[in-house]
């Protein structure tokens, strides 16, 4: 290939993106969104159904708490899973992560619709059941870095931030579909009501994996194999070279993620307990903001592309702050109105502003050749303590009260906000003057 013929190739990858760049969004869009019901099915039970079924006893708060740690036991397990995904999809590309992460959560959440209870085999249930919630850890923990990069690399480089956004979709529409199902259970019979939303997604897995087997491999990976480019050891280069971009990733993924975790899964339980909203109101509430939450994602991940990464980001972990105490005080007056507003603002502005800007954002702070596995570092670390936060919430409350919670949700937003402050902007008047450059050289 000549340099005129490259330039020519950059120029038009740069300004159009490749010939797949709409299937491999929507593709991993698909994935991500049944990774997520998936994983997310898991919250919602554990918050309604699980403390009786798999950890009886006489308390019925330790039963909730229980089982939100085995909730976070999948979060835990979620950076080997990024640490593996990473070093193998940097190493031998995205797509077969993508595939094989897929296959993993389809299984072992299909086997906790399947699972025997405490009544019918005693302690072998919640054995069980945290040995599945590994298994989903590892696989979700994979997925993420493949999905986002994958697309990334075969956007228009112009438009990176609304085409990352698209895969991050995967989030809200992931909850939306979960909780869809359980609010449409909640009235069967028996187990049917907690079973059914798991067995479910077996549908949903066979049509991402028809998808995702169509999806061509990143053309950003395949430019880094052909150029000899591609690294040892992916996981310890970019720990050697780029160990602040990784905790500062860590920090900018916590106001996102710890905000997130309270509304959708802990607010769920307090709503429930202290008889502020019926369960189908507190449901109805997620899946409404969810649904909004599929187009306002994309809109916050357009709106990077125009006036930064950073500035977006810097606005969503101020609001993260401004409203861990209102989020608590329209909740407590019990008015499903005022319950809905919350999750309006905790979720299609405040989170959907951070999770939309986060594709393109965590992938432009690496290398191509560590970008897998430095994203998926910095994502899943945060992902594993952000896992932990209903149980650290609940735990709060028993002493604090919901005060407690506030200043928790507070200071998530502090820790993105001071990691903001310290990363670098990564799409500004620079950046945009540099891609002008490769795509007016190659016309």
């Amino acid at each position: 290939m000549t340099a005129t013929t490259r330039e020519t190739e950059l120029s038009q990858r740069a300004e159009k993106g490749s010939p797949d760049k709409v299937k491999t969004a929507i593709g991993s869009a698909v994935g991500t969104t049944i990774e997520n019901y998936d994983f997310l099915a898991y919250g919602t039970a554990a918050a309604l159904y699980f403390g009786p079924l798999f950890f009886p006893g006489n308390d019925p708060v330790t039963g909730v708490l229980i089982g939100f740690a085995t909730f976070g036991v999948g979060f835990a397990m979620r950076p080997l899973g990024g640490i593996i995904g990473g070093y193998l999809g940097d190493k031998y590309g995205r797509k077969p992560v993508l595939v094989i992460a897929l296959l993993l959560m389809g299984i072992s959440t299909f086997g906790i619709g399947v699972l025997p209870t405490f009544e019918q085999v005693g302690m072998l249930a919640p054995v069980l059941l945290t040995l599945i919630r590994i298994v989903q850890g590892l696989a979700f923990g994979a997925e993420w870095g493949g999905a986002i990069l994958m697309t990334f690399e075969h956007a228009p480089w112009r438009k990176r931030g609304k085409y990352t956004a698209i895969p991050q979709i995967g989030v809200p529409l992931g909850v939306f579909l979960a909780n869809l199902a359980f609010l449409w259970s909640t009235n069967l019979p028996g187990e049917w009501a907690w079973r059914l939303p798991f067995l479910l997604s077996s549908i949903l897995i066979v049509a991402g994996m028809i998808i995702r087997a169509t999806v061509h491999e990143s053309p950003e990976f395949v430019d880094s194999k052909t150029a000899g480019t591609l690294v040892k050891n992916p996981i310890a280069t970019v720990l050697r070279r780029d160990w602040r971009t990784v905790l500062r990733v860590i920090g900018l993924r916590l106001a996102e993620t710890g905000g997130f975790y309270i509304v959708v899964t802990y607010l769920l339980s307090y709503l429930t307990s202290n008889e502020l909203a019926e369960r189908q109101w507190a449901l109805t509430c997620l899946i409404i903001a969810t649904a909004i939450g599929s187009f306002t994602t994309v809109f916050w991940g357009a709106l990077s592309d125009r006036i930064g990464r950073r500035k977006v980001y810097m606005i969503g972990t101020i609001l993260v702050m401004a409203f861990g105490f209102p989020l608590f005080l329209l909740a407590n007056t019990g008015i499903d109105g005022l319950i809905l507003l919350v999750y309006l603002i905790g979720l299609p502005i405040i989170h959907d502003m951070l999770a939309g800007t986060q594709g393109a954002y965590f992938s432009e702070l690496f290398d191509t050749n560590t970008r897998t596995s430095g994203a998926s570092l910095g994502y899943q670390f945060s992902a594993a303590i952000s896992g932990f936060v209903p149980l650290i919430a609940g735990s709060v409350a028993v002493f604090a009260g919901w005060g407690g919670v506030a200043v928790i949700f507070v200071a998530v937003g502090a820790i993105g906000f001071v990691a903001t402050l310290l990363t670098r902007e990564t799409w500004g008047p620079a950046e945009k003057a540099q891609v002008e450059a490769v795509i007016a050289n190659g016309r």
